[in-house]
């Protein structure tokens, strides 16, 4: 009886959890649709506004748009975010132990929520860029017409490596013409560099977003790691993200356990003696920390953002490694996966990301405070 007891308490907990997440999820989507086509479409010259985003998903995609890839965040996010919580009990319960009052300080809350955060960031990564690719799609004009490629007559493993892609004639015809001084013996030159991937894209452009999008093309034409791309700012997005936010989030409940410890008589010795705090307070303090470790973490969040809207061939990755290509920019960029190219971006749609974040921790906390009460 105390076994089936438990495993309710544990799935009235379990149930709750999933749909607050689905919840917050599902109220602030619009804003991250409009905050990452606002990160990756613009440039040093040129910001796109809000009105314009949502203009231009509406013009391409409708309302339904701004919805695109909902369902990817959003078993992404359940299972990142219950991973980070759940991580952070487990951490901080080693804190607690042997302590009076289960008190766990402000800069503890911070090293547990930075290593909930490393994990987080794992889980979410592969969600995270189905759920961009999508977004990206509905605010990208698709040509309707067939590609050049399919009407062009290509080798089958060129049609596997170049998806969907539009080869430069201009490019691929000047490199012709490069190499017709040249003695070969080969009767049609032109035919022969149609075998090489890296003829056919001229330029090196890779395709476009929005016709790499579903996971079969992505791992078919970028590989098994891509769904991991931007790993390194991710790490560190989430975990500053993590950190700050329980680190703040432990100052906020502190505080006011202290005010609400004032004037009562005898004077409380320990928390437990305070009482519960109003699920409405506790539900503003997620919100505010929510919002702030937003704010610290937007730059990394850009840079993983840009970076998973970039097409990258297996072949190109290939070709990196063989030439033994370095990572671009200063070493802190490198380590954190920082483009030099993106230093003037970083802080694009940093207001939208702010009020997604404690719009999304206000409703989550808030909205499992009741379900467990409603639940239980």
């Amino acid at each position: 009886m105390e076994e089936l007891l438990k495993n309710k308490v544990f799935a009235t907990h379990a149930l709750a959890g999933v749909g607050s997440v689905a919840l917050g999820t599902a109220v602030t989507y619009p804003l991250d649709t409009v905050k990452v086509i606002i990160q990756a479409s613009s440039s040093s010259n040129k910001q796109l506004t809000t009105i314009e985003v949502f203009n231009r998903i509406r013009s391409f995609s409708g309302s339904s748009g701004l919805y695109s890839g909902f369902w990817w965040l959003a078993a992404g996010r359940t299972l990142g975010v219950g991973a980070r919580f759940g991580i952070y009990e487990i951490l901080t319960a080693f804190y607690k132990d042997g302590r009076e009052d289960n008190h766990v300080h402000a800069s503890e809350a911070l090293l547990a929520g930075l290593i909930a955060g490393f994990a987080e960031s794992l889980i979410t990564s592969p969600f995270e860029l189905m759920k961009i690719r999508a977004q990206i799609t509905s605010a990208s004009r698709i040509p309707k017409l067939a590609s050049l490629t399919e009407k062009v007559g290509v080798a089958p493993l060129i049609q596997k490596l170049l998806h969907r892609f539009t080869p430069d004639k201009k490019a691929l015809n000047y490199s012709v013409g490069l190499l017709s001084t040249l003695t070969s013996k080969h009767p049609n030159m032109m035919t022969a560099l149609q075998d090489y991937p890296w003829m056919m894209t001229g330029s090196g452009k890779p395709p476009s977003v929005f016709s790499v999008r579903k996971p079969s093309e992505i791992i078919s034409l970028e590989g098994w790691r891509s769904l991991w791309r931007g790993l390194r700012s991710g790490v560190v997005r989430d975990s500053v993200f993590s950190g700050i936010f329980f680190g703040t989030w432990q100052s906020l409940h502190r505080a006011m356990l202290d005010w609400k410890a004032v004037g009562m008589n005898p004077e409380p010795r320990t928390d437990d003696e305070i009482g519960p705090l109003s699920p409405f307070g506790v539900s503003v303090a997620a919100g505010v920390s929510g919002s702030v470790a937003a704010a610290a973490s937007h730059c990394f969040d850009t840079a993983k953002c840009r970076s998973q809207c970039i097409v990258l061939p297996k072949f190109l990755s290939m070709e990196r490694k063989l030439l033994k290509w370095t990572t671009p920019g200063r070493r802190f960029e490198r380590c954190t996966g920082i483009h030099p190219a993106d230093r003037n971006l970083l802080f694009r749609g940093i207001g939208l990301r702010m009020a997604c974040s404690g719009m999304a921790s206000f409703i989550m906390v808030g909205s499992y405070f009741l379900a467990v009460n409603h639940l239980a």
